[in-house]
């Protein structure tokens, strides 16, 4: 598995880059009414508009600082109503990606009810890495607040 790095403080993350549209720099939002705080705001994307979650915010409790590195990752969010969504994630310190080898990969060993999306730990020499599960990222209230279009097909 081929793993995009975020940090957040001096936690290290990773994005399976099967998910991964395009990385692109740091742009301006449009702020989005939204429910939820970790929604930063929307983006346009090659004239379609893309909402943008707040990484550091949703993971941390903080927003993400305007680093040189700090990046939106757009990725292919497959939503419970099965339709496929561009969605941003805003990520601090973007610099590299990691191969992983099934046996660095390890269960974390207890379960995060109020937090889906993290997966398994992946060790490497540099410590430990958060697999972050794209498909988990948003709960179905936010999913229909996000994506509107997609609750109003049959």
């Amino acid at each position: 598995m081929l793993l995009l790095l975020f940090q957040i403080g001096n936690e290290r993350f990773g994005l399976d880059v099967t998910r991964i549209i395009e990385v692109t720099p740091m742009a301006v939002l449009k702020k989005a009414p939204a429910d939820a705080a970790h929604v930063a705001g929307l983006f346009n994307y090659r004239g379609s508009v893309v909402p943008v979650i707040d990484l550091s915010y949703l993971l941390q409790a903080r927003p993400s600082r305007p680093r040189l590195s700090t990046r939106i990752i757009l990725v292919d969010y497959t939503g419970s109503d099965s339709a496929h969504h561009i969605l941003g994630l805003l990520a601090e310190r973007v610099t590299e990606t990691v191969a992983c080898r099934r046996e660095d990969v390890r269960s974390p060993g207890i379960g995060f009810d109020n937090a889906p999306y993290l997966g398994d730990i992946i060790i490497d020499n540099q410590g430990m890495i958060q697999h972050v599960l794209v498909e988990q990222l948003l709960p179905h209230w936010l999913q229909e607040s996000l994506f509107p279009a997609a609750k109003e097909q049959p």
